[in-house]
């Protein structure tokens, strides 16, 4: 079994920046993938960070950063410049989905 853990969350008004961090309870594997689900709306892909490079959707290109602590089996998402938009429960997942945390809630005011 493992756990992910997500913290970071908050209220932030528009063009602000939070930092999300999920922790992993385990060492090793892939790093896991950030996903974000808003009102009403189906969870979608954020970003993933792999060996070969980062990858984000083109929504959060160019503001948001995936990076990985691996003394701390912890993957962050910094988001700069935040949007109305952006707001949304986080989530990390691993696993090819076998895994998710229970998500972490980010709420941008206009």
């Amino acid at each position: 079994q493992v756990r992910l853990e997500e913290s970071g969350g908050g209220l932030v008004q528009a063009g602000g920046s939070l930092r999300l961090a999920c922790t992993v309870s385990r060492s090793g594997g892939n790093v896991p993938d950030w996903y974000r689900q808003a009102p009403g709306k189906q969870r979608e892909w954020v970003a993933t960070l792999t060996s070969a490079g980062a990858y984000y959707s083109g929504s959060v290109q160019g503001r948001f950063t995936i990076s990985f602590d691996s003394a701390k089996n912890t993957v962050y998402l910094q988001m700069n410049d935040l949007k109305f938009d952006d707001t949304a429960v986080y989530y990390c997942m691993t696993d090819n989905g076998m895994y998710w945390g229970q998500g972490t809630q980010v709420t941008v005011s206009s």
